[in-house]
């Protein structure tokens, strides 16, 4: 099935289905995230990063302040 005529059969469901469809999508790509490809600059900062936070040198934010946070910044 092309993409097109997937997306004329999206269009036909309910809401609640399509929901349903993208959670089945992500959980789909999740299984397989190893097959993504990385740039080794998005690997080596990755790593680099991994790094700091083991050493403890990466600040680390609740959820409640990231959201609070961007909900200040995006009003």
């Amino acid at each position: 099935m092309r993409a097109n005529e997937i997306k004329h059969e999206v269009d036909q469901l309910a809401m609640s289905e399509k929901l349903l469809l993208v959670e089945e999508i992500w959980d789909s790509i999740a299984l397989s995230n190893d097959q993504i490809p990385l740039h080794e600059w998005q690997r080596t900062e990755l790593d680099k990063r991994y790094v700091e936070y083991q050493q403890g040198n990466q600040p680390l934010h609740s959820l409640d302040a990231v959201h609070e946070s961007l909900r200040t910044t995006y009003k």
